[in-house]
């Protein structure tokens, strides 16, 4: 029975809404934490509902309408039928007073078949006004015992009502309880996910995180930001002249931003703004190596040079070593184009070096630095270095036309 009001009630075709809902989306997202939540609680709250309703059609409902529907319809009956009663008994005492007074009439007038008439209907009235007076008599009795014997189960019935204040009480209570816990849960849980960092030098955990959380948060190799951008800047602004030199303007990038933030994958509209996804890419040479970076770049013999570059990529985490080689590969397959897009190894590293590599005192946004520490000589030969010796420092090849968007 439980069972069969459940799914009748409208939060169940609630809870069921949210469930398919939640099945479309990852499960570790909020909102699907959110939903799969609400949707345990819809349900819980129509099993809390589900029991009041049977609890209040047992215990209150159905003895109010035995009540209603047995008990005071005999009373209402029985005192219709006394009614009944007495108007047929007043009805003969009137006919047994007027046909009393013909009869007097006629003896004062003599005797003869008229008083005998009169006196044989006379005897005949008072015969059937005492059978009435009987019969009204014994339905009152009757009606007096259905009162006196109600009269006993007032108590009873009083109770009914209050036992429907009691199981209301009890399901409020459940229910408030039940959304308190639910609430709780929920507050907990994205209190936990909230971004570490302030909301103005991340976003929704692709900017301004830890590469590692960012990773391992959506099952990736290469950082999406970085991803996203190389796969558009492929599709369309290898050749675009000036690239990575012209700042976007703020409310673009923050628009592609918040486009990566939120999960898209449909980035179509920035493909006619290549500097805004320009502006996308991240820093990747780590804070710990910044000292080694720079001794590299002081080294004046080429192999030397080259081998320290490929000493110290080997000490980067295998998330930035990853991620830097994609870049860096694909910086050199843009500057193959250099005669269009004007883009050499050397004028990349100028617009790109302060993105890539910067001291740990440097903890601002690295485009904000002033332009003597974001174009430093030392950053410029590194990151020069390591896109003119791409094919030597990170063998192999990487396949760009292969996308985990």
């Amino acid at each position: 029975i439980l069972v069969s009001v459940q799914k009748k009630l409208p939060l169940m075709a609630l809870s069921t809404t949210m469930a398919e809902s939640f099945k479309e989306l990852d499960t570790e997202s909020s909102l699907g934490k959110a939903l799969e939540m609400g949707c345990c609680i819809q349900s819980s709250l129509a099993k809390i509902l589900a029991e009041f309703e049977i609890a209040l059609e047992c215990d209150v409902l159905q003895p109010l309408n035995k009540l209603s529907e047995e008990e005071l319809p005999v009373i209402l009956k029985r005192k219709k039928t006394l009614q009944k009663l007495i108007s047929d008994w007043n009805a003969i005492k009137s006919r047994l007073n007027q046909v009393a007074k013909s009869s007097s009439n006629s003896t004062g007038a003599g005797a003869g078949p008229g008083a005998s008439s009169a006196a044989n209907k006379l005897e005949v009235l008072k015969e059937e006004e005492e059978e009435v007076k009987r019969k009204v008599e014994q339905c009152k009795d009757e009606y007096m015992a259905d009162l006196y014997h109600f009269s006993t189960k007032e108590d009873s019935y009083a109770s009914y009502f209050i036992k429907l204040l009691e199981i209301q009480a009890q399901y409020h209570r459940q229910s408030l309880g039940s959304l308190d816990s639910a609430l709780a849960e929920l507050k907990e849980s994205k209190s936990q996910t909230e971004p570490l960092l302030a909301a103005d030098t991340s976003v929704a955990g692709y900017y301004g995180v830890p590469l590692e959380r960012h990773l391992k948060s959506l099952g990736r190799e290469i950082a999406l930001p970085i991803e996203a951008c190389v796969m558009l800047l492929l599709n369309s602004g290898m050749r675009e002249e000036g690239l990575f030199r012209l700042a976007a303007g703020a409310s673009v990038l923050r628009k592609l931003k918040s486009s990566l933030a939120s999960g898209s994958n449909t980035l179509e509209e920035f493909y006619s703004d290549p500097h805004a996804v320009a502006g996308g890419c991240q820093p990747l040479m780590t804070f710990e190596l910044y000292n080694e970076w720079v001794k590299v770049a002081s080294l004046k013999d080429v192999e030397s040079r080259i081998q320290s570059l490929r000493d110290t990529c080997s000490c980067l985490p295998q998330e930035s070593y990853n991620n830097l080689r994609y870049l860096i590969k694909f910086l050199a397959k843009l500057a193959e184009h250099q005669e269009v897009n004007k883009m050499t190894p050397s004028n990349i590293a100028i617009v790109l070096g302060p993105n890539l590599l910067w001291s740990e005192q440097n903890t601002g946004d690295p485009m904000q630095l002033d332009l003597a520490s974001a174009s430093s000589i030392q950053v410029v030969a590194v990151v020069e270095a390591l896109i003119q010796n791409a094919d030597s420092l990170f063998p192999g090849e990487v396949d760009f036309n292969i996308s985990g968007m």
